[in-house]
């Protein structure tokens, strides 16, 4: 695609090399990278829970109050730009492919592609769905039983009691498995690591990434079905 090409619904970029196939594909990549990064760090915050009230309740004291409160927004805005130009630039490329092949196969076999690359688009759509719950869930309390501000442990554990949104958010986290997996593999190829004598270790790095962020995050809804979190 042109800087020139309009495609409906979304905005024109006046950039060369962003408007571009190869450009946004980048964007894509640099995105999916800060959106990766929070997703680890923001496991590895919450895995302060099973240490019990004090230090879970602690670490989200030290969110809110990091810069004098500014910290948060601050990343919560890189955060949420990064996920604009990370739908953007998704969105972008899949209605360029649609259009190019307005007619469908007739006959169609999976050859090269994954299951995981297969699911991208959809999965992504529930896991904005999730993500939107989860911040009035957990973050804002607004569809919250029995939300106490400032209580992260109390939250955490009240919330996940309720079973259904334990399903859902397991469910919501095989899903983002999948996104990973596929997700960082390309980012990896994106950025130049598609080298035959890279290619093996970017698999395992995504395939891994993904499977240790699945693993962590589950374990929370269960760890308090189970009773293991009181």
């Amino acid at each position: 695609m042109t800087a020139t090409t309009a495609i409906p619904f979304l905005p024109r970029i006046s950039l060369p090399y962003v408007g571009s196939t190869i450009g946004r594909k980048v964007v894509m990549a640099v995105t999916g990278l800060v959106l990766f990064g929070f997703v680890l760090a923001h496991l590895v915050g919450n895995l302060t829970l099973y240490l019990g009230p004090e230090p879970i309740n602690n670490y989200g004291r030290f969110l809110r109050t990091f810069l004098h409160g500014g910290g948060l927004w601050v990343a919560r805005g890189g955060l949420l730009a990064s996920a604009i130009l990370h739908v953007w630039s998704a969105t972008s490329l899949t209605l360029e492919s649609w259009a190019a092949r307005p007619v469908a196969y007739r006959r169609w076999k999976a050859k090269d592609s994954t299951y995981a690359s297969r699911t991208m688009r959809w999965g992504g759509v529930i896991l904005f769905a999730f993500i939107v719950f989860h911040l009035l869930h957990l973050t804002f309390g607004s569809v919250h039983p029995d939300f106490q501000p400032g209580d992260v442990y109390h939250n955490v554990v009240y919330g996940f009691q309720v079973w259904p949104v334990s399903l859902f958010y397991v469910v919501a986290m095989l899903l983002l498995g999948l996104h990973l997996d596929h997700g960082v593999w390309s980012m990896c190829q994106t950025l130049g690591l598609s080298h035959p004598r890279y290619k093996r270790w970017a698999r395992a790095a995504a395939r891994g990434f993904a499977v240790l962020i699945v693993v962590g995050n589950c374990s929370f809804p269960v760890a308090v079905l189970a009773g293991w979190v009181r």
